[in-house]
């Protein structure tokens, strides 16, 4: 599929690439390389030794690859950092960034599926070559698989009415595209927050879709193994399941449990965090609407 508009505005884009603390002949890693606005930001701060990888699983970022010597584009998902630096012969880093949002391209093409305004065929897939789409997680999963997936991945209170709804619904007939799934969850749907409910209900199937907890998970136990000492973590999240597993990760290095004690009781921790919490600021959340709900973090390898 070729390009048909725009990618918009990088989120905290001078944040997130001041946070990554940019050596001049270092070597860094872009895992959501989407429009290439973080990417092209952190070339700035390059010198002619320095060195970028970019990671993007979804072929029409391929278009957008820079023409410049010390950038290199890998089209694969980013739960394969590790062995794809290797394949380049790269076993350390400086710093690795992270934009976890859908790309605003994805959202406005309208055959994707991603988006809430347009009808289409039901897809979510962010790598058009992966078997799993909307339409499998939607016709062919048991309900109570699907009540799982709106109770964690959407955080619906009435997450077992709606997957019962959709199981009932698909008997008659398959649930073909996104118009039919707004009419068969109707009742879900009040007019004066039907926006906000539609939003977590295909937030929910697309995380699904594409495993976005996993990979998340797998790409933070990576970045982790091939950061060097004082290398930087950059990572922005748009949700707070994603925040959480982020926050979690970079305050003691699991997703789960307690840390062990050293010797003298203090927790042996992998990361310090670099400064708070970094939120956009109502101007930009002015010029790209995307902004609103995303939430940065950075930390240091110890």
């Amino acid at each position: 599929m070729t390009m048909t508009m725009e990618y918009h505005n990088p989120v905290l884009l001078q944040a997130s690439v001041e946070g990554l603390n940019i050596k001049h002949d270092g070597v860094y890693v872009d895992v959501t390389f989407g429009g290439g606005g973080h990417s092209k930001e952190i070339l700035k701060h390059l010198g002619p030794n320095g060195k970028l990888f970019a990671f993007d699983q979804d072929e029409d970022a391929l278009a957008n690859a820079l023409p410049d010597e010390r950038f290199k584009l890998i089209n694969e998902n980013f739960r394969n950092i590790k062995r794809f630096l290797r394949f380049y012969g790269v076993k350390e880093v400086d710093g690795i960034l992270a934009d976890l949002g859908v790309s605003s391209h994805q959202f406005d093409v309208a055959e994707r599926g991603f988006s809430t305004r347009f009808d289409a065929e039901l897809d979510m897939r962010m790598n058009q070559k992966d078997s799993l789409n909307a339409f499998t997680v939607v016709n062919e999963y048991e309900e109570v698989r699907l009540k799982k997936i709106f109770t964690e991945f959407g955080e619906l209170s009435n997450a077992g009415a709606i997957a019962n709804t959709i199981v009932n619904a698909r008997k008659d007939s398959p649930i073909k595209n996104t118009e039919q799934l707004k009419q068969v969850l109707s009742r879900f749907l009040p007019a004066h927050k039907s926006h906000k409910i539609l939003a977590q209900i295909y937030q929910a199937i697309r995380i699904e879709v594409n495993q976005e907890m996993e990979v998340l998970k797998e790409f933070l136990v990576q970045a982790l193994d091939v950061l060097k000492p004082e290398g930087r973590l950059s990572v922005i999240s748009y949700h707070s399941l994603e925040d959480r597993l982020v926050k979690r990760f970079m305050k003691n290095g699991l997703f789960e449990g307690e840390p062990e004690r050293d010797f003298f009781g203090n927790f042996s921790v992998p990361f310090k965090s670099i400064g708070k919490l970094i939120v956009p600021d109502n101007k930009e959340i002015k010029i790209n609407n995307r902004a609103r709900s995303a939430k940065l973090r950075i930390a240091e390898k110890k």
